[in-house]
């Protein structure tokens, strides 16, 4: 019998009594439920079994039995309301509600934020798309960053708030040469599954990485003893406890890394475990065997609402990352923001490898039509005004390197443009739409697709690409920051003439060979914008709301909290 079936039942009851406790006998019950008395029994007992009423059969021929109601009919509507909305069934939960958009938003609301069940500390934060890959292997946006942080862990990892490198999986490390380093790997550390890290898992996760340039320099892996792991360099690399610091380089276990679902469902060592991740939910349990400090927080529930649901939403739900989706919404008060613009920007990759860009008259003419100022106007008749921009002039916050805009500027001839943008990104459809109008004056034809991000970072098929619309968080102010970004997959080498590429990583090789030099990263930055490769359009706002329900919130670099580390004042 099914719970919707079954409260059904119960509000024939309920209001064929007026919710009134009653005298009454079998017959009366199968005759309301239209079956028989054998049935109707059964039915009583599961309601009772529910705890929504007592039923006390009558002894003897002739008498009443006792109906006792313990739940009324609004209490299971609102029961099952709740259900839906968990389910996020929105809009059966809101014709049930007889549309009342208000009395949605409440009950939303109040299954967000922090709670305490069974003695178990629980999250729930509202996100406005799901996480369908988390693996560290595969192209990360912003959000999947900080999820895998908490999934996972590397050999060493970078302290959030001095940016140095510390151990992580490995406890400790040395460079026997330049080109042959050994990191020694902390006993009986533990998969979520329970089995064992052992030197094969790390072996196999960073060969996996080995494709990339960022770790192409990475000639050969061994493990010369337990728990010892030896990396073997085709050149120098001073700094290769911090060149593994980065999330592409997590350890997963090389076993469960087979299974169908291993991109959903990833296992690592680190302090959260996934037990759920599906379009609506992602939920993260922690994990008990944990080899550092066990989270103080049990339980992260994301869930994930549409744009008409988070309209629902008021902005007091606390701890709430809609703010990393730019939008004002949720973030009115200042007292409780904790925000910075975040290191990186969207921007335009212009494709000078195979598409139009490759003519330098359209490389010209698009580096300086195109500007965040000039696209304003057309993003103000969109309703941009709801998001936190300000204008980019730089690939990160304080970079001056765009070419001076000009409206006068006229394209080399009428033609059809193609762009694409990444999906699941609420904003980009705005700069999309107000990129096609402004050329679209000058008789430029915009055509537009959405795509995957790991098709943006992994591109098929980019002659057929002329314009990428994408956005970039580094994560950290480390003047090194931007190499992962550039070099671990094939979004920029996809559109780059490949001298140039090739010359840039040279650079990071000469960098990486000296011991007391520090990256200078701005000139790479200028010589990605002057040379019309990039164009950077907007720096966003991110970070968290606080409601001042949770101790030690603080946003990282990529707009989130470190989950392990928060935690509820009991009330005594």
């Amino acid at each position: 019998m099914s719970g919707q079936r079954l409260q059904t039942q119960f509000s024939m009851i309920y209001n064929r009594f007026d919710g009134k406790d009653a005298d009454t006998n079998l017959e009366t019950m199968a005759d309301i439920f239209c079956c028989t008395r054998r049935n109707a029994r059964m039915v009583l007992n599961k309601m009772a079994e529910q705890g929504w009423l007592s039923w006390e059969p009558a002894v003897g021929r002739g008498k009443q039995s006792r109906l006792t109601f313990h739940r009324s009919d609004s209490d299971l509507q609102m029961r099952r309301v709740r259900k839906w909305v968990q389910e996020g069934k929105l809009d059966a939960a809101l014709e049930e509600l007889d549309n009342d958009a208000a009395k949605l938003a409440r009950l939303i609301q109040e299954q967000l934020g922090v709670s305490t069940q069974e003695g178990k500390q629980i999250i729930r934060l509202p996100y406005y798309r799901s996480f369908p890959t988390l693996n560290p292997a595969k192209p990360l946006r912003r959000s999947e960053q900080h999820l895998v942080s908490q999934i996972f862990n590397g050999l060493t990892r970078l302290n959030e708030t001095n940016e140095k490198v510390e151990a992580d999986l490995a406890h400790h490390w040395e460079s026997i040469t330049d080109t042959h380093w050994r990191f020694y790997l902390r006993p009986a550390v533990k998969f979520h599954d329970g089995t064992l890290l052992s030197a094969e898992d790390v072996i196999w996760s960073i060969n996996a990485m080995t494709g990339s340039p960022y770790f192409s320099h990475i000639r050969h892996i061994e493990a010369p003893a337990e728990n010892v792991v030896d990396f073997f360099l085709s050149r120098p690399d001073v700094r290769f406890a911090e060149t593994l610091a980065v999330p592409m380089a997590s350890i997963q276990s090389h076993k469960a890394a087979k299974s169908k679902d291993a991109d959903a469902f990833p296992v690592g060592t680190g302090p959260y475990r996934i037990v759920e991740n599906n379009r609506r939910h992602l939920v993260l349990k922690a994990h008990d065997q944990y080899f550092g400090y066990r989270a103080l927080t049990d339980e992260i529930e994301i869930w994930v609402l549409d744009s008409a649901a988070m309209c629902y939403l008021q902005p007091t739900a606390s701890l709430d990352p809609t703010a990393l989706d730019s939008r004002q919404g949720a973030l009115q008060s200042a007292a409780n923001e904790r925000l910075e613009i975040d290191e990186g920007c969207d921007y335009l990759l212009l494709n000078r490898k195979t598409g139009i860009a490759k003519d330098k008259r359209w490389a010209d003419y698009l580096c300086q039509r195109v500007s965040s100022l000039f696209l304003l106007p057309h993003l103000a008749e969109r309703g941009i005004g709801e998001y936190r921009l300000t204008n980019a002039y730089g690939l990160v916050p304080g970079w001056i390197h765009t070419k001076t805009a000009r409206q006068d500027v006229l394209p080399p001839s009428k033609s059809k443009l193609r762009l694409a943008h990444q999906a699941d990104n609420p904003l980009f459809p705005l700069l999309a739409a107000a990129l096609k109008d402004m050329l679209d004056e000058d008789g430029v034809e915009l055509e537009i697709h959405t795509v995957p991000y790991e098709e943006m970072m992994q591109p098929t098929n980019p002659k057929k690409v002329d314009i990428w619309l994408c956005g970039m968080s580094l994560g950290s102010k480390k003047h090194d920051a931007i190499l992962p970004w550039l070099m671990n997959f094939d979004h920029v080498s996809s559109a780059m003439p490949e001298g140039e590429f090739e010359a840039l990583i040279e650079k990071m090789a000469a960098w990486r060979a000296q011991k007391n030099e520090s990256f200078n990263a701005e000139s790479l930055g200028r010589l990605l914008v002057e040379s019309s490769q990039i164009v950077p359009l907007f720096h966003i706002w991110q970070g968290v709301v606080d409601g001042q329900e949770l101790e030690d919130v603080a946003s990282n670099r990529v707009g989130w909290f470190d989950f392990k580390s928060v935690w509820k004042k009991p009330s005594v």
